[in-house]
Formats: structure tokens, C-alpha cells, sequence
């Protein structure tokens, strides 16, 4: 079933433009949003989440549209960037109280479990906190309100590998709890271990949007491994 869908996103900027961006996130699956850095991930996901005004194109979650129902939708939607930004004085014990009262599905029992299995330290701030430590923080308010999808902007950014690992195997679970996962990242191993479908980001332009195993059939060239096929597709893009 589709869970979210992009049609034909228009961003124009004075040196950069998303053109036509158009893709779905099916229920219950790992989505990810691979390209390298300046192709267009978080401008799309911005816009996806009416963080930035595109300049043309919609927008749908659970069969609506976000523009007349952003308030309802965004209870149903975690969305996590790769660090904490806003309140990074207060602790984060009391940047979660303030957090909490937007989402009458918050979950304390969930919230202390993220918290036990991040070894976040809640008399810290964001400030107090290792770029690795703010995405957990992040990550596990963005977990803690029962959200039917999870829109992730560089999530592994600043992880170390056994973080990182540890983060894509919580996608995993979540996805067999049926949370539709959609994270961008530049990193290709993170794609080979965890994602069931493939969104490919290259100037602006959708460069493919299918299954991976699918992407890997019709793409990847004998003998060549995930990365080989994403850095050979990009070297061409560039040379278009």
C-alpha cells in the first residue's frame, strides 16, 4: 500500500533546481534516499514536510494531501535531521517535556527504552553532546509518539560504524512493526543492508526510484557490487 507520495516536486534556486521529483514510499518497507551531497535529498525532504515552499508539485500522506492537512499528518510522522539544532542550552530532558506535548500518541515506556539503548545522558544539552550523540537524541524523540512513517535526513551522519550498524538494525525492526522508513543518506553500505526500495538523486532529478533488487538488475553491470553501480550511474551523470 503507498504510504507517502511525491509528484512532481519544482524547487528552483539561483544555482540549483529539483525538477519534476516524483516517487512513493510503500507501507511497512525501508525506502533510501541515496545521492551524493548538493543532489537534492534534503531540499526534497523539506518539501515533503513543508519546511521549504516548492514551486510546484504535490504532496500525499495516507491518501491525503499535506497542504490543508499538515497538522494531522505530521502527528502520524517522525522526522529526524542529522543533529539537534533548536533549544541547545536546555537539557534534554526538558527539550522532551516541551516535545512531548505536541504528540497525544507520545510514549514514555518507548522514550526511556531509546534512551537506555542510545546512552543518552538527559542532564546534557545539545550542546554538551558529540555530533553521534545528537542524532541519537533526535532519533529517539522523532521514535518516542508511535509514528506510522519516519522521514530521516542523514541519520547515520556522524555515527561511528557500530552505531551505525546498530541504527540499521533498529530500521529493521521497525519495519517488521510495520513503520515505513525513508532515510537519505550519501553512505551506499547503508542502502546494501537494510533497504528493501531504492529513490537515486542525481542534480535535481530523479535517477531511479524501484525496488533494489530491481535497481540492481536493470543497472548494475556483471560482477559489479551496489556502490560500483551508484559511483559508475553518478560518473556518467556528471559527464552527461
Amino acid at each position: 500500500m503507498v504510504i507517502a507520495e511525491v509528484q512532481r516536486l519544482v524547487k528552483k534556486y539561483p544555482s540549483f533546481e529539483l525538477k519534476d521529483v516524483s516517487f512513493c514510499l510503500e507501507s511497512g518497507r525501508i525506502t533510501g534516499f541515496i545521492g551524493r551531497n548538493g543532489a537534492g535529498k534534503t531540499t526534497t525532504i523539506k518539501s515533503m514536510l513543508g519546511m521549504v515552499h516548492p514551486d510546484g508539485g504535490t504532496v500525499q500522506y495516507f491518501g491525503k494531501p499535506f497542504i490543508g492537512n499538515e497538522a494531522e499528518i505530521k502527528k502520524r510522522i517522525g522526522y529526524s535531521t542529522g543533529t539537534v539544532s533548536w533549544y541547545p542550552r536546555k537539557k534534554i530532558r526538558d527539550i522532551v517535556s516541551i516535545v512531548k506535548g505536541f504528540y497525544d500518541t507520545w510514549d514514555d515506556a518507548a522514550y526511556r527504552r531509546y534512551l537506555d539503548m542510545f546512552s543518552i545522558d538527559e542532564g546534557k544539552t545539545p550542546l554538551e553532546l558529540s555530533e553521534g550523540m545528537k542524532v541519537k537524541a533526535n532519533l529517539a524523540l522523532a521514535l518516542s509518539h508511535a509514528a506510522e512513517v519516519l522521514i530521516l535526513d542523514e541519520p547515520t551522519s556522524g555515527l561511528d560504524p557500530f552505531s551505525r550498524n546498530e541504527l540499521l538494525k533498529l530500521f529493521q525492526t521497525l519495519r517488521r512493526d510495520g513503520v515505513t522508513v525513508f532515510f537519505s543518506t550519501h553512505i551506499i553500505s547503508d542502502i546494501e543492508k537494510c533497504a528493501d526500495d531504492i529513490v537515486y538523486i542525481s542534480k535535481g532529478q530523479i535517477a531511479a526510484a524501484m525496488p533494489r533488487e530491481d535497481f540492481i538488475v536493470k543497472h548494475s553491470q556483471s560482477g559489479e557490487s551496489l556502490e560500483d553501480t551508484m559511483l559508475r550511474m553518478e560518473g556518467g551523470a556528471m559527464h552527461a
